[in-house]
């Protein structure tokens, strides 16, 4: 691993990888010819006996079937959308869709019909395939409610006629050129801080980030990958997905995220890489089942897509004797943009997020001026390369001003060192200007998360009409304890200057959190400032 010596906080993008004129297509057609017969995908279901099981013979002989039956009903360069949990038929849709140079429009199947009409009119979907109900969601009825509203969809097919979707194409129905600057598929943004936007995602971008992720794991975290990350999201669709295809990797993929029923499938299936949110891992640490389950053979655990605080990362690596693996990242930059390494220090591990990837170029900059920061300067974290996405789609003022000069601006606040090695101190949107000082909401919630009687908790700032804003604390008390608000502020007092000490503190039981494991900060502050939380 190289080490560089940087006197200001940009890394120009190295030569450590390659990147490869790649598809979606590509990638699978290739994971077919290399290991027709090895295990490529396996429903993770929480009955053994019922989990189906694909090689990667199989797994293309599929795919190009959902291909031909699509050119039947859509026409290249079209957008298809995937409204349904982590089922299989998902990502045979996914890697039918790039066969077929066909755009996938993932959603999230937690929507309610306006949030639905509003992704199926903006991406102008042509056509879209879901399940019936999701978890008490009833998506059929929705779809129907909202379908008089949406002229281009032509097309809306259930999973559950699957097979004789399949059936429906042509043999000889021939499957068109695809490029690695067509768009694979429009991921829409998580949504923390209001409407989602469509990142136009291309095949080169998907492909090369996820094998630059995976290679980055190390040999010893090659074999079955667990999946319980959401198909609608990058780190499901892309990262494990399209990783797993390059690395031939078994892809487990569990239908939703159930603490109890993923401990089983790792053990259950051997699982050599578990990807998961932090608020995810500590579901699963506070589970009974937790003890009891032989994870003996996991050697890989994979988090990121919020702040992963630091303890959390030496509880795991403690308690399973595994890599614990940071990434960084967001959907618009396919997703990964920084990744920690397997032989990092323990202090590397808990307080960056690693190094920039192969052929990213990632800088710090004053957000005002754009210039480059120094070495250890707090700044916006940009980055240009290969996996910048295409745009937003058809949203050109969103699209300028997320990316200026060729580098996308990502809205998080990090620092990068000598090294290279960057971290995070917090949001953009989230920085807390009090009295003019600017207060980062990462090193408070760092310090609170250490508390054993603290579970998890959420900084955000508060209108103050004397001071501009104040800090508040939201904080989710760990199971069996009740910390005080008297032993928070204490905690805070002997390690912070006092300006940072919260002087608001709200206790909660659960956290309102996006599809893909996020605190919604905007929401706490709206329901504080509503009097819907108890001061």
């Amino acid at each position: 691993m190289e080490r560089v010596a940087l006197r200001t906080s940009r890394w120009p993008a190295d030569g450590a990888g390659e990147v490869l004129e790649t598809t979606v297509a590509s990638i699978l057609r290739d994971a077919a010819e290399r290991a027709p017969d090895d295990l490529a995908l396996v429903e993770g279901v929480a009955d053994r006996t019922a989990r189906r099981r694909w090689t990667f013979g199989r797994l293309l002989a599929d795919s190009e079937r959902a291909a031909r039956a699509l050119l039947g009903r859509f026409q290249p360069g079209e957008r298809v959308a995937v409204w349904a949990n982590n089922i299989p038929e998902w990502l045979l849709l996914e890697y039918g869709c790039a066969l077929a140079n066909l755009t996938l429009v993932t959603v999230n199947p937690a929507f309610r019909p306006r949030e639905l009409a509003y992704v199926l009119g903006q991406s102008g979907a042509a056509g879209i395939f879901l399940v019936p109900e999701f978890r008490g969601n009833p998506m059929a009825a929705s779809l129907d409610s909202v379908r008089p509203q949406l002229p281009a969809l032509r097309e809306a097919l259930s999973f559950g006629d699957w097979d004789a979707f399949l059936d429906s194409g042509s043999p000889s129905q021939r499957l068109p050129e695809v490029t690695p600057d067509d768009i694979a598929q429009i991921q829409y943004t998580s949504g923390t801080t209001g409407f989602p936007k469509g990142a136009r995602l291309h095949h080169r971008g998907i492909t090369n980030n996820s094998r630059f992720y995976a290679a980055r794991r190390g040999e010893a975290a090659r074999g079955p990958a667990v999946n319980p990350m959401p198909l609608f999201h990058t780190a499901g669709s892309c990262m494990a997905a399209t990783g797993c295809l390059q690395y031939l990797d078994a892809h487990v993929l569990v239908p939703y995220f159930d603490p109890g029923m993923v401990l089983e499938v790792v053990e259950s299936e051997g699982g050599a890489v578990l990807g998961a949110v932090p608020t995810m891992l500590l579901a699963m640490m506070e589970h009974p089942d937790f003890a009891g389950r032989d994870l003996s053979r996991l050697r890989s655990v994979v988090s990121g897509g919020s702040t992963v605080p630091a303890d959390l990362v030496r509880r795991v690596e403690r308690v399973l004797g595994v890599d614990f693996a940071i990434v960084f990242g967001m959907t618009e930059a396919s997703p990964v943009i920084t990744q920690t390494w397997p032989d990092d220090t323990p202090e590397d591990k808990a307080g960056t997020i690693g190094q920039p990837l192969p052929r990213a170029d990632v800088e710090i900059v004053d957000p005002g001026s754009g210039e480059t920061v120094p070495c250890g300067e707090v700044g916006e974290l940009r980055v240009r390369g290969y996996q910048v996405m295409r745009g937003y789609h058809e949203k050109p003022a969103e699209t300028a001003e997320a990316i200026v000069d060729g580098r996308l601006r990502t809205g998080d606040l990090c620092s990068m060192d000598e090294r290279g090695y960057c971290r995070v101190e917090g949001r953009l949107k989230d920085m807390i200007i009090r009295g003019g000082e600017n207060i980062y909401p990462r090193e408070i919630e760092e310090l609170l998360f250490a508390d054993p009687a603290v579970a998890d908790v959420a900084v955000v700032g508060l209108p103050d009409d004397r001071w501009g804003e104040r800090v508040a604390a939201f904080v989710r008390p760990a199971a069996g304890r009740r910390p005080t608000e008297a032993d928070l502020v204490e905690r805070c007092r002997d390690h912070l200057s006092p300006q940072k000490t919260p002087k608001v503190w709200v206790f909660v039981e659960e956290f309102p959190l996006t599809a893909s494991g996020k605190i919604q900060k905007y929401v706490l502050r709206e329901r504080f400032l509503k009097g819907e939380l108890p001061a």
